[in-house]
């Protein structure tokens, strides 16, 4: 029982360790992703800590199985390094057995990311989904920031403004400009820019709303070239376009758990394995780590690492590739995701029996040979 606590304590501190280290990671990369939406007025600031909370079961999920996955490379490794399951090994520590003492951890492990696979995740998903529909729905003027030029429509449209009421109602000290294309789309016919004393918002009956600029110019041309026209207004009226927000979330990835058993849609059908599937990767695995974290003490703790990882990541990508197969009914529904899992199983088996087997071998031939001399 003590070793049995010793070897679970190893493996969860260094799995909290690593996936605490590769949220963070993840985290940043996508938060800087959706910062950059807000600085471009396409996000209200205010949202994006909002955001990031429901993504964190998203990220979650697939992290726990590849930081127990490392845990045990890492927390095994280094006892290999110390000796120290040599010590165990000589007190009777088999691989199967160290294999079973690790389905402990693994099952805190499993018991979690199916949690979050078929719960919490998808719940954030909506969450995340639903803000991002809201953000979608705003106009530029509800972006726009007094004080500050905001780019939209990858460049071609920069608003400005000088003061904003607190009602996003009224503008004062307004500048717009805009790039003019061809009626194809395809290429740039000149620049439109527009100047104002105030503005103000209007919405008409079909739930456009528009930007009605007064005592202001318009100016239409070319940079660079005098073939310019000036046009001064009173009254001028500009449509408010819609932020484009790019999202990373899909449709499915926001329907409860609940609502995809017994859905007869393919797309469906391999969202509600690959939520299953998360569970079992945490125990499939914990079978390829424990054998491939034995190393010799003379070769270093991070000889087998970079193997190991390689194969994490043909395992992930192969399950990947049935669900798209799964997806477009290349593959039978029965089938689906487990044939994956099924054979990494049989990589596990070979790995964790290998060696007894190999020694068995060997000693039979030694007696073999004894017997023949």
């Amino acid at each position: 029982m003590i070793v049995f606590r010793y070897l679970s304590r190893e493996v969860l501190l260094t799995l909290s360790a690593v996936s605490a280290v590769l949220l963070v990671i993840i985290m940043s990369g996508r938060f800087i992703r959706y910062l950059a939406q807000a600085a471009q007025g396409l996000l209200d600031p205010g949202v994006l800590l909002l955001i990031m909370a429901y993504r964190i079961p998203g990220f979650l999920q697939l992290i726990l199985p590849l930081g127990l996955f490392l845990g045990i490379l890492l927390a095994y490794g280094r006892m290999y390094l110390d000796s120290e399951m040599t010590v165990l090994s000589a007190t009777g520590m088999s691989q199967q057995r160290l294999f079973t003492y690790s389905l402990a951890p693994a099952a805190i492990v499993a018991l979690l990311a199916g949690w979050l696979s078929l719960g919490l995740a998808p719940q954030g998903v909506e969450h995340v989904a639903r803000i991002l529909n809201q953000q979608s729905a705003m106009t530029e003027l509800d972006t726009l920031v007094p004080g500050r030029f905001q780019s939209m429509k990858n460049g071609a449209r920069v608003t400005y403004t000088e003061e904003l009421s607190e009602d996003r109602g009224s503008l004062a000290g307004v500048f717009i400009s805009e790039k003019q294309l061809t009626s194809k789309g395809d290429k740039e016919r000149g620049i439109s820019v527009l100047v104002a004393e105030s503005g103000h918002q209007e919405i008409q009956p079909d739930g456009s709303r528009y930007l009605i600029l007064e005592n202001g110019y318009r100016y239409d041309g070319n940079p660079g070239q005098a073939d310019y026209r000036a046009i001064k207004y009173e009254t001028y009226g500009v449509l408010l376009p819609k932020p484009e927000v790019a999202t990373d979330v899909t449709d499915r990835e926001a329907i409860a758990t609940r609502e995809l058993i017994g859905s007869d849609q393919p797309r469906l059908k391999s969202e509600l394995q690959w939520r299953l599937s998360i569970p079992v990767l945490v125990f499939v695995v914990t079978l390829l780590a424990v054998p491939l974290s034995r190393v010799n003490p003379r070769q270093g703790r991070f000889l087998k690492l970079l193997p190991a990882i390689l194969l994490y990541m043909a395992y992930l990508a192969m399950l990947i590739a049935a669900r798209g197969a799964l997806d477009n009914e290349k593959i039978p529904a029965v089938l689906g995701l487990w044939w994956v899992h099924g054979v990494f199983v049989l990589i596990g088996l070979l790995l964790l029996y290998w060696e007894p087997l190999r020694l068995r071998w060997a000693a039979r031939r030694a007696v073999l040979e004894v017997a023949r001399g």
